[in-house]
């Protein structure tokens, strides 16, 4: 277990952004009967999502609820002295979406700009590379964007995946203040499943083709993908969670001497509604502690633990509050945080 702790430094405030288009996952039957749909759906519980238009990237959505974020809270700009871009749908391959947004909302060339590509539980990652520079005493502001739009990435005509994701973004203001105390972060990773969840072509590996991005029957029940659209290993990936996270939230907790009960939120990866109620099962957690967007957002990946604290816990973070973070999936990579919330600032969420 890699285990970091840090002192004196956490969120000041956060914003979020979603794509005006609602989805409604009953009526998502283009490609599928509807018997066949409301089962899938049910079973998930994601009921509606967000779609992002073919001319609206994951910086679009990042880049309003950064506007929103310095508006509410009368930043300057001039004091942001770090920009971290969390996306695996990017732009473009180069340059930097970060150094893009870095021009795009008017920062100092003095600003660090640089992108993390993770997957789900990249948040996390990120959270902790920001609290790490911000422990330089010359640095004033970090901000922290993360954004997907997963909804390009994977087939509608494949069932395994064609009901779970959404788009979203979100802004994360970063400061040093002792008022935050102590911060524990777990960063886990774990290559050899790197093929539970894929995209096989597009890269420098396998580079786009004619044929990468032929449609074809993937399995015996009919579904349908490219190479160049994700592929999700769902019986895998759930028997990766339920023995993995467990264990890495019992560990952290252990080191970090935190009696897991006596945190005031615990905020999961929304992945779907089955994984994320045999984890609260499992770690006996009080369920009404246990912000969810699944139903609403759906798995907006790297987006998705940040979104559900903006969207859900508002009006729930004056005074101190301790949270728990947990997130995984695509790598496989996991992380788990216990960090203090001192009357951070949440802005309306923006429409794009």
């Amino acid at each position: 277990m890699s285990f970091l702790k840090f002192q004196g430094v956490g969120i000041m405030a956060l914003s979020g952004a979603v794509p005006r288009t609602v989805i409604d996952n009953y009526k998502y039957t283009q490609y599928f009967p509807e018997d066949q749909v409301r089962e899938v759906v049910d079973k998930v519980g994601i009921y509606e999502r967000r779609f992002a238009d073919e001319k609206t990237c994951s910086s679009d959505l990042c880049f309003a609820a950064a506007e929103k974020l310095i508006a509410d809270n009368e930043i300057d700009r001039n004091e942001i002295d770090l920009l971290i871009f969390i996306s695996q749908t990017p732009d473009y391959r180069m340059p930097a979406t970060s150094v893009l947004l870095q021009e795009r909302l008017g920062l100092p060339n003095s600003t660090i700009a640089f992108d993390i590509n993770l997957g789900c539980s990249a948040f996390i990652y990120g959270l902790s590379v920001a609290y790490s520079f911000m422990q330089c005493n010359n640095l004033r502001k970090a901000l922290i964007l993360d954004g997907e739009t997963r909804s390009k990435v994977y087939s509608p005509k494949d069932r395994r995946s064609a009901f779970l994701f959404g788009d979203g973004g979100v802004a994360a203001l970063v400061e040093r203040d002792e008022k935050f105390g102590e911060s524990y972060f777990s960063l886990n990773s774990d290559g050899s499943r790197g093929d539970l969840i894929k995209i096989n072509a597009g890269g420098y590996r396998m580079p786009s083709s004619v044929e990468t991005l032929k449609e074809k029957v993937v399995d015996e029940y009919g579904n349908i993908r490219s190479e160049e659209q994700g592929y999700m290993n769902g019986g895998d990936v759930f028997n990766f969670v339920i023995r993995e996270i467990p264990r890495d939230i019992k560990k952290i907790a252990e080191w970090a001497e935190v009696d897991i009960q006596s945190l005031d939120y615990y905020v999961f990866h929304q992945a779907n509604n089955f994984i994320n109620s045999y984890l609260a099962k499992k770690l006996k957690l009080d369920t009404t502690r246990i912000p969810s967007t699944i139903a609403k957002y759906g798995n907006t990946s790297s987006v998705s633990v940040p979104l559900t604290i903006v969207d859900q816990l508002k009006d729930n973070l004056s005074g101190k509050k301790r949270l728990m973070l947990s997130a995984f999936g695509v790598g496989m990579t996991w992380a788990t945080a216990i960090v203090p919330f001192v009357d951070c600032r949440i802005s309306d969420i923006v429409e794009v």
